[in-house]
């Protein structure tokens, strides 16, 4: 531990209370979210995917069940914002509930793949439910390349991602990069980008070393250090 890790962690209570994880498919949130949690000692909290019931039949027919899909997710992540506010833990969430809202149920829609009656239904229960939800106090985006993307899928090797197609993967990364420029703009979080075809931090402890050097910068905000 070196010595900013000392100083901040004088002062436990002052802490982030809510650090969130956003990125494309196959970006590295679920690793990252893994060794982050591991190295403050935060409160880990996971996307769903093995025990997500409608997953499988997501990938292989997308117009039929991309409502069920988002209206479960959007579940989960109200329960888990829930969660955080009741809590007295910070917590570490892999992915936000606005990259459903923002990005991934737009995508579906505008590909043919959710009808205007679901999406428009979809959209009024988020707003319903934004009114009660709270940006994450830090929010680190993972941008990367389709190339880099499509390694890290095939490395995982996830069999529902095998009928994954380029255009989806290219047009999520669209998407991502209009949400995170009006993000920055409209709530009040501290965001970090990391790239993601520079940092290997699954692999490469210099690279997460960095990483962990730039949130120490963000949460010395928190402190009065002289």
């Amino acid at each position: 531990m070196d010595l900013l890790d000392q100083e901040l962690d004088t002062s436990e209570d002052q802490d982030f209370k809510h650090v969130a994880i956003a990125g494309n498919i196959g970006s590295g949130k679920t690793t990252l979210t893994e060794l982050l949690a591991k190295h403050y000692q935060w409160e880990p909290h996971f996307e769903e995917v093995e025990n997500n019931p409608y997953i499988d039949e997501f990938y292989k027919d997308m117009r039929t069940w991309s409502f069920h899909m988002q209206i479960y997710y959007l579940n989960i992540r109200f329960q888990q914002i829930m969660e955080i506010r009741e809590g007295s833990k910070t917590v570490i969430q892999d992915r936000t509930i606005y990259e459903d809202a923002y990005i991934f149920a737009p995508n579906l829609h505008s590909m043919g793949l959710m009808s205007k009656r679901d999406f428009e239904n979809y959209l009024n229960l988020f707003e319903t439910i934004e009114r009660y939800v709270t940006p994450p106090d830090l929010l680190i985006y993972l941008r990367g390349t389709l190339p880099a993307l499509v390694n890290q899928i095939q490395r995982r090797g996830r069999e529902f991602e095998d009928s994954l197609r380029l255009d989806y993967l290219k047009k999520l990364n669209e998407r991502y990069e209009a949400w995170i420029k009006d993000f920055r703009k409209t709530k009040n979080s501290k965001i970090m980008i990391i790239d993601i075809d520079k940092y290997n931090f699954a692999d490469n402890p210099e690279d997460l070393g960095e990483i962990i050097d730039k949130i120490n910068v963000e949460r010395l905000g928190l402190f009065n250090i002289t």
